[in-house]
This record gives C-alpha cells, sequence and structure tokens, in this order.
C-alpha cells in the first residue's frame, strides 16, 4: 500500500475504542487487551467487494446484548434510543479493520469486515441505517450490531466493506448521512416497486401513480452531495423515473438534489412513496424557490 503505516496509524488513531461497550461497564473482560491495543489495520488479503451486497432490511427483534437502558464507556453515559424511528443525522463515519474481524460485538454476533455492518453510539440493535457518503452520492445500506465510535466528532463506524463501497478507504473518515429504515415499509415499498418500475419505463399503471408536473412550488430532497455532477446526475435520474424535472440548489460547496415540483399534497404523497420505493427514505419537504 505504499503508505500503509501512516494508514495504519491513522486508522488505529480512529478505531481504537470502536465497539467498547461490550467491556464497557468494568474495563475488563477477555477482550480487554485488543481493546487497550491502539493499532488497527487494513487486510492484507486483496479481495473483490465491488458484488457485496447490502443488507437487506428485515423485521428483527431487539438484540438481547447491547441494547440495555444505558451503558458506561470512558466515564461518559450513553442512553440506548427506545426506537429508530425518524433518525436522520449528518456527521463524520469513520471505518474498523481486521483488529475487530471475528470478535463479539456488543450484541453477541461477530464482527465480519467484508459484511454491511455498522456501530453507533445509540441506536436499537439491530437498526438498518441508509449512508450516504456526502462528498460523492454513493450509499449503502447497512446493518447496525455494534456499539461505538466513541469520537464525539463521529456518528458511525462502518465495515471495512461498507467504506469500500462509499469509497472513503484512504481518508479514513467521510462526512454522511445516516438515515434509519423502517423495514416494515422497506418490505412494503419492495412489494409494490414492480408498479414503479412501469411508470419509469413508461408503461402505463394509472394515473394516479404519476406525479404531476405543474406550477407549484413544493420539492422532495433527496440528498445533498459535495459534488456538482453527481448531483446532476442523480437529479436526471430522479427526473426520468419521476416525470419531473427536479432541480440541484448549491449551498456552501454542498449541492441539494430536490425532486418536483408538485401542485398538491396528494401529488407530494405519491412522489414520497415512490421515492422510498427507489430507497430514498425520509425525502425532505421544502417549498419556495432557493
Amino acid at each position: 500500500m505504499g503508505s500503509r503505516s501512516t494508514l495504519v496509524a491513522a486508522l488505529g488513531a480512529s478505531l481504537a475504542v470502536v465497539v467498547l461497550a461490550g467491556c464497557a461497564g468494568g474495563g475488563g473482560g477477555p477482550n480487554a487487551g485488543r481493546y487497550a491495543n491502539d493499532t488497527d489495520a487494513y487486510p492484507s488479503e486483496k479481495r473483490d467487494l465491488s458484488e457485496v451486497k447490502d443488507a437487506v432490511p428485515r423485521v428483527e427483534p431487539r438484540s438481547k446484548g447491547g441494547n440495555g437502558p444505558t451503558y458506561e464507556v470512558s466515564g461518559q453515559t450513553y442512553r440506548v434510543m427506545d426506537n429508530a424511528s425518524g433518525y436522520n443525522e449528518v456527521g463524520l463515519a469513520s471505518f474498523y479493520g481486521t483488529k475487530f474481524d471475528g470478535y463479539a460485538t456488543s450484541n453477541g454476533e461477530r464482527y465480519d469486515m467484508y459484511g454491511m455492518s455498522a456501530a453507533h453510539k445509540t441506536l436499537p440493535l439491530p437498526t438498518y441505517v441508509r449512508v450516504t457518503n456526502l462528498a460523492n452520492g454513493r450509499h449503502v445500506i447497512v446493518r447496525v450490531n455494534d456499539r461505538g465510535p466513541f469520537h464525539s466528532d463521529r456518528i458511525l463506524d462502518l465495515s471495512y466493506a461498507a467504506a469500500y463501497k462509499l469509497g472513503y478507504l484512504n481518508q479514513g473518515t467521510a462526512r454522511v448521512r445516516v438515515e434509519a429504515i423502517d423495514p416494515r415499509q422497506w418490505n412494503a415499498d419492495d412489494e409494490a416497486s414492480e408498479p414503479a418500475e412501469a411508470v419509469s419505463s413508461g408503461a402505463s399503471a394509472g394515473p394516479q401513480q404519476v406525479p404531476t408536473a405543474g406550477s407549484g412550488n413544493t420539492y422532495l430532497q433527496v440528498a445533498a452531495v459535495g459534488n456538482a455532477s453527481s448531483a446532476e446526475q442523480l437529479r436526471q435520474t430522479l427526473a426520468d423515473k419521476l416525470g419531473v424535472n427536479g432541480r440541484v440548489v448549491p449551498f456552501n460547496g454542498i449541492y441539494r438534489v430536490q425532486a418536483g415540483p408538485w401542485d398538491s399534497p396528494a401529488d407530494v404523497e405519491d412522489a414520497r412513496r415512490q421515492l422510498e420505493a427507489l430507497g430514498y427514505s425520509h425525502p425532505l419537504v421544502v417549498t419556495g424557490t432557493p
């Protein structure tokens, strides 16, 4: 890797305490030495991760492990959320590698660095989330089954494979949007995806399923990315699928992709359902001119 020692040192600094919840109460346990070791590493094995599939949201009970109402790490108390409904946050994500591969996660499973998983400080375990790299517009779906990262400036630790798919392995961290997925809604939308696909391809599926373009000023914001060309590409993709032009709104180096406009609340709700079926959960309603 050329600068492997430098990258490993940087990675170690960001991952030193990623899944401490399992030993947080007493600071000891069988993994205490591993947690105390402040180095991590990239895998030496070269594996093609381009075909790794996203996690598939499904309804699961809360894990027996890792879901206590509170826990403490390094003198700070964390309160686990009652549920993940509506969770949507922007912040820094890091990732963790070989140091934790094969070891127990906070909910008692085994961490697979080549799987699509993540660690979060307070989301219930497990929770499925959609993670978007705001610098390039790439997104993945991962299953949160661990606790961490215990750095005040970071909101999520992703598996090595997930970080690869988001394109920030070399940087170590990335600014991301993290959105919780409701598996029940996800599966309902998936069952309805065939009619939505028919609409996007031009097949007749009934006029009530196609949002009406007009002079309205209501939009649905689906992403905020750091690259103008990526934003325009996403706008065009949504325009082809929804039948409305949409717009890209630049703001402080970020390009907000907004689908629309629509004339009525009913049209907006139809569009929201189609966007969620396409994987864009919890689009933000915006009105007026940029």
